[in-house]
């Protein structure tokens, strides 16, 4: 039993006439799950009562599928979302090619066969969109490339994402009468976090999925909130060409594909200028973490031992960056090192790439990573350890 439309007789007393007036009733409903070859898992909502308005609902990945198997392309999907795809460029041309007049058909044939009835009195269906998504996929190879740069992005995007920045993304506008919702929800959830940006009956969301394809997402509960320029029917008969409302009729497909992906592509364009902070992650494990070489294992930095410091501060001096260094040199800012200790700390230093050796002489240069390492253990230990202890 579900919310439907309908009709009930109404008298009108001041004109004497009787007739069906419109309503809102609930009535017993059916929900007729199939696969169909071309469009995958379907299901289409029947009403027992008049005017048997119907609900269709499809998932554009599984007609992707088909397309892709049909043109010989191969690919991996998992549910709803395309892991690997030989030919990206082909898939994304087949993806753009919307055709309402061959979907006006497929559903008028499930209409025929699930609900009957209308056609009995010579009656069809106009076919409308009262809910849409449209997702811009991006993939990556391994899930271990996507995970680090996804929380940093994710994270930023909730502090940095303002109204005016939604709108601009949904290609609506803030004005001073504006009485739509504008916000952003961030959700925790079982499969990873989410977070969504919306404004009235249109969002814009971005999530993982499985840890290899990141989503950006827009939605549309209401596709009259996007405004087009088109022909325009005025009530004496006339038209003109003008920005309206779009229609909701599934001709706009077209049109409600190419704004929507519009808007995933500026999201996604906002995005791409975060910082990425990833890269310094790993450059942190990697520093830290003790490195194994002919079955010796060698420790990782301590940013938080003196003498690691100590190190990183005596090799970063002017001349030994710009002219390089010799164990000899750096011995001598140390107290009671031997030549084979200072050997051991240069090894260490070698193996985890904050020096290298120049080929055919016994002496070393900072690398560009090394300097990174050096330039970080340094700011920690003046800008953040001294100022926080003192």
């Amino acid at each position: 039993m579900e919310q439907c439309n309908t009709y009930k007789p109404w008298h009108d007393k001041t004109t004497g006439k009787t007739f069906l007036k419109s309503d809102q009733s609930k009535c017993l409903h059916y929900y007729f799950y199939f696969i169909d070859k071309e469009l995958g898992l379907c299901y289409l909502r029947v009403p027992t009562w008049a005017p048997f308005r119907l609900q269709f609902y499809m998932n554009g990945h599984n007609l992707l599928a088909h397309k892709l198997q049909k043109k010989g392309i191969t690919y991996r999907m998992h549910d709803n979302a395309f892991l690997e795809i030989s030919d990206v460029e082909a898939a994304q041309k087949l993806s753009d090619r919307i055709n309402p007049e061959y979907l006006h058909k497929v559903l008028d044939a499930f209409a025929k066969r699930y609900c009957p009835v209308p056609e009995t009195r010579g009656l069809s269906y106009t076919w409308t969109i009262q809910q849409i998504e449209c997702a811009t996929d991006v993939m990556f190879k391994q899930p271990g490339d996507l995970g680090p740069l996804y929380d940093e992005i994710i994270r930023t995007a909730v502090f940095t994402v303002k109204p005016d920045n939604t709108a601009t993304f949904l290609g609506q506008r803030i004005t001073y009468n504006c009485k739509k919702e504008v916000g952003t929800n961030y959700n925790v959830r079982i499969l990873g976090t989410r977070i969504k940006h919306h404004m009235g009956d249109v969002s814009i969301k971005m999530y993982d999925k499985f840890g290899c394809v990141l989503r950006i997402e827009s939605t549309s509960n209401d596709i009259s909130a996007f405004r087009v320029k088109r022909k325009v029917e005025h009530r004496d008969g006339s038209s003109s060409e003008q920005k309206a409302p779009l229609k909701k009729s599934i001709y706009s497909l077209y049109q409600l594909f190419t704004i929507m992906k519009a808007a995933n592509y500026r999201y996604l364009e906002f995005i791409s200028s975060f910082d990425d902070h990833s890269g310094g992650k790993e450059n942190l494990t990697k520093v830290t973490d003790s490195v194994v070489d002919k079955g010796r294992s060698y420790r990782g930095l301590n940013f938080f031992a003196e003498r690691d410091l100590h190190v990183l501060e005596v090799i970063s001096r002017g001349e030994y960056m710009t002219f390089g260094m010799q164990g000899k040199d750096i011995r001598q800012h140390f107290e009671n090192i031997s030549p084979s200790a200072m050997s051991r700390i240069f090894k260490r230093l070698r193996l985890h790439g904050i020096i290298e050796r120049v080929q055919g002489f016994y002496k070393y240069f900072a690398t560009a990573y090394g300097k990174e390492i050096i330039a970080a253990g340094l700011t920690v230990k003046n800008l953040v350890l001294i100022p926080a202890l003192a």
